[in-house]
């Protein structure tokens, strides 16, 4: 595993560990502040601060006319979109079926990536892909049951749509990365998608009122962390890995939720969603057997046997 490699695999793992968190983040801001809202406050705070460091990092940086329509895209299927669905879905369905959600998402993802993008789908990638979600699920559900029952039924599709606007957002994107910089696609695409929460949220007016510290605290973590160094961590490995490794990695999300849960909410974990969690992680190493990131060395170690020489 080349350093370059090694780097975007850590980047990933910073990744899921605040995007993990942010599930509970995002659950105890929606007590006081609506879905919409938050998400236009959130966004706002991580425009301004992603606009001053594009401005400092990469000041002349320009954005090609021509991929203005899939920036727009991103904005909308990965800021706009997806946190709406996800916000509101969060909201109307229980923090189980929301993490374990989640895992759909690699499915989703090569699915759309075979049909559209000319993705390759092999057996191992199959099988990385099947052991990551039953994994998760070990993880997220300890007792193998998962609630659908007409109260969270609203909450659990639009979760699915947030997956799936996920999806497409980590294609469009993937287009994009030969071009443009990870802070740049993040900022951009950020500005974009904040744009559009200013209609929606007029819809929630009349919930708005002054909130406490506690959510301002959270929406602060939600747009310094989650929205800006976490998109920018993920753009950066999502230029280096394969698609379907970087959607392995999300499968650990649901992991991760369930920890935070225990540690910060003082929820209980049983040992199987440990189980489930190593599970996961196997399947993120056979991924990267698959694509030939662990294999290279595999294959020199080999090379220096047979042939008397060393690397």
């Amino acid at each position: 595993m080349t350093k370059t490699v090694l780097k975007a695999n850590l980047a990933m793992v910073a990744v899921i560990i605040i995007w993990g968190i942010s599930y509970v983040s995002i659950k105890a801001t929606l007590i006081e502040i609506p879905p919409i809202t938050m998400a236009l406050i959130r966004f706002m705070i991580a425009s301004l601060i992603l606009g001053i460091i594009i401005r400092k990092v990469e000041p002349k940086a320009k954005l090609d006319k021509s991929d203005l329509p899939k920036m727009v895209l991103g904005g909308i299927f990965g800021i706009t979109l997806y946190f709406i669905l996800e916000n509101i879905g969060v909201k109307f369905t229980t923090a189980t079926n929301a993490s374990l959600i989640v895992s759909v998402v690699p499915i989703i993802t090569i699915t759309l990536d075979v049909l559209f993008c000319h993705g390759k789908l092999s057996l191992i990638k199959l099988l990385g892909v099947s052991i990551a979600i039953g994994g998760s699920y070990l993880a997220v559900t300890a007792n193998g049951r998962v609630e659908l029952n007409s109260a969270h039924f609203i909450g659990n599709i639009l979760m699915i749509a947030a997956m799936l606007s996920w999806a497409l957002f980590t294609l469009v994107n993937k287009s994009l990365h030969g071009k443009y910089s990870g802070l740049f696609l993040t900022a951009y695409q950020t500005i974009f998608g904040t744009l559009l929460f200013i209609p929606l949220s007029l819809f929630e007016y009349k919930e708005w009122k002054l909130f406490s510290l506690i959510a301002l605290g959270n929406i602060l973590f939600q747009a310094i962390f989650c929205s800006c160094i976490a998109y920018f961590l993920y753009n950066y490995a999502l230029k280096r890995l394969d698609v379907a490794l970087t959607t392995i990695y999300l499968n650990l999300i649901p992991v991760v939720g369930v920890l935070s849960g225990y540690l910060i909410l003082k929820e209980r974990v049983l040992a199987i969603q440990l189980v489930g969690g190593l599970i996961t992680l196997l399947a993120i190493v056979i991924i990267n057997f698959e694509l030939g990131t662990l294999r290279k060395n595999l294959f020199d170690k080999e090379h220096a046997r047979t042939t008397g020489t060393s690397h």
